[in-house]
């Protein structure tokens, strides 16, 4: 693990705050934090406050006073349970990814996604390499929320083993508290060395410009409160100054693309794919239905090996995705898998990372989802239109790449599939949608005008190849010309990915 100083011994633990002192800045930061609320609605300021530390440290004390400032519309309080049976059979971020506030919001968390990396740490010992991922996870989830406008305020409040010794003995003797004090507690306080050396390690190696740790003395009440509050609205004040100034700001051009540091596959422009394979009639019969029962065979495995499958429908318009989802759905037992549908975000989606609503779908252990359309509407159809900013879609790379690679961790099959079909073929089906009664409602305004920006959209798709192409989630370009022949290839691909991730769990 990373080396470097010891965050928790340059804590001053001696240090207080008088009375007189205590009222005398208590008054005036009340004021300011109660000040805030109006600002972060007006300019769509998500901030999220956690509070980590040792137990008894003052955690519930000081969110208590910190939350009375604020108006109870605009913020939510989370508290963070150790995970249940069935958000262990979810990708380890996706509880947290679901108690994201709105832009304009607050969340203070009493724990977060950091207890779970500690207690595993020293509970169930988990090894380096994982303890390293799981932060490395934390790290990008944090980068991702900040680089996406969202301010972060961590606190880790610390105490000596003896002060902590002295306030259990205190709870355990009041009827009215002792149920606040575990077995875990008492272990917890006779092992302070060993959890020390790993909240040490964590702070520091989680310790980023984007989103530092406040590592405050828990030991004083006084003190404790007054240095949350300054640090709390200091740190919303300037976030604040910052997004007015970036929203009076004129844009700046930025050519920047962000992949992160991962292993691509090269991939084929799509004007070199090659469109003119085919698949007669009783051909497609016979291999459709060998790779529909092959498919249906390995969905028990997954389900008993509680492997999960991520399977992502990208395209031109009117390229045959749903057919061919239709032919990979009916394979699958139909409590075992959903398909996903995605269209445009909705308000309360637009209010939060665009991954959120993604974040939502994903399937738990053992089961399959099927995106019709996905998070690569980011730096396709939002880039083009406009709907984001340049270095918004160029950041989107990294961190759909970062995204992927937790599922891929996860234990997640991804497969993803472009349906290319060439613009004459494309017209074809656009006339012959329109031409027919029973057809017509698959045919838009959107779709014509989509259809003029062939050459905008293809230059995003292959982009979209060449910066998210990963060994470990590759795209597959299905020759969609032929719907038949692009069928049985898409269960194939899809039947050979989920038998090799079997095979590496074996």
């Amino acid at each position: 693990m990373r080396k470097g100083h010891v965050m928790l011994e340059k804590v001053d633990l001696k240090k207080t705050l008088s009375k007189d002192a205590y009222k005398k800045a208590l008054k005036p930061l009340q004021e300011s934090l109660a000040s805030m609320d109006m600002p972060m609605k007006e300019v769509g300021l998500p901030v999220i406050i956690l509070f980590e530390g040792w137990g008894t440290a003052g955690k519930g004390r000081v969110i208590s006073k910190l939350i009375h400032n604020f108006d109870p519309r605009w913020y939510s309080g989370v508290n963070t349970p150790p995970p249940t049976a069935l958000e262990l059979r979810e990708p380890t971020m996706w509880r947290h990814w679901l108690t994201l506030p709105e832009a304009g919001q607050m969340s203070v968390m009493d724990r977060s996604w950091y207890q779970e990396v500690s207690i595993l740490r020293l509970e169930k010992e988990i090894d380096d390499i994982t303890n390293l991922r799981r932060m490395n996870e934390i790290n990008n989830f944090e980068r991702g929320l900040v680089d996406n406008g969202y301010l972060i305020i961590k606190f880790f409040l610390h105490i000596s083993q003896k002060e902590q010794k002295a306030r259990l003995e205190k709870l355990d003797g009041d009827k009215n508290t002792e149920w606040r004090v575990t077995p875990d507690d008492w272990r917890r306080c006779r092992q302070y060395d060993r959890y020390s050396r790993i909240f040490d390690e964590m702070l520091e190696f989680t310790n980023t410009s984007w989103a530092p740790w406040h590592v405050i003395s828990g030991m004083d009440d006084n003190l404790r409160t007054i240095e949350v509050f300054r640090i709390v609205d200091e740190m919303v004040r300037n976030a604040l100054q910052l997004r007015r100034e970036q929203h009076a700001a004129p844009k700046a051009a930025s050519n920047v693309i962000l992949p992160g540091d991962y292993p691509f596959v090269k991939m084929p422009l799509l004007k070199d794919v090659d469109l003119s394979k085919k698949l007669d009639p009783e051909k497609y019969k016979k291999q459709l239905k060998k790779e529909q029962e092959r498919l249906s065979r390995l969905h028990n495995t997954i389900y008993r090996k509680k492997v999960p499958v991520i399977v992502v429908y990208e395209g031109w318009d009117a390229a045959g995705k749903g057919g061919n989802i239709r032919r990979v759905a009916d394979a699958l037992d139909p409590r075992g898998y959903e398909v996903v549908p995605i269209a445009s975000p909705s308000r309360e989606e637009k209010n939060r990372h665009y991954l959120w609503r993604f974040w939502r779908k994903l399937p738990k252990s053992g089961h399959v989802a099927i995106f019709d359309r996905s998070w690569y509407g980011r730096v396709m159809v939002e880039r083009i239109e406009g709907f984001c900013e340049p270095e918004d879609w160029q950041r989107a790379y990294r961190e759909i790449n970062d995204f992927e690679r937790q599922l891929y961790d996860w234990g997640a099959v991804i497969v993803k599939f472009w349906i290319h079909i060439d613009p004459d073929e494309q017209l074809r089906r656009f006339e012959d949608r329109q031409n027919t009664p029973s057809k017509q409602w698959k045919i838009t305004d959107e779709d014509w005008r989509n259809r003029k920006r062939w050459p905008d959209y293809e230059v995003s798709v292959n982009d979209m190849f060449r910066y998210t192409s990963t060994t470990f989630a590759p795209w597959h370009i299905l020759c969609g010309n032929d719907k038949r022949y692009a069928r049985v290839q898409a269960l194939k691909i899809l039947n050979d990915a989920i038998e090799e991730r079997l095979k590496s769990k074996k």
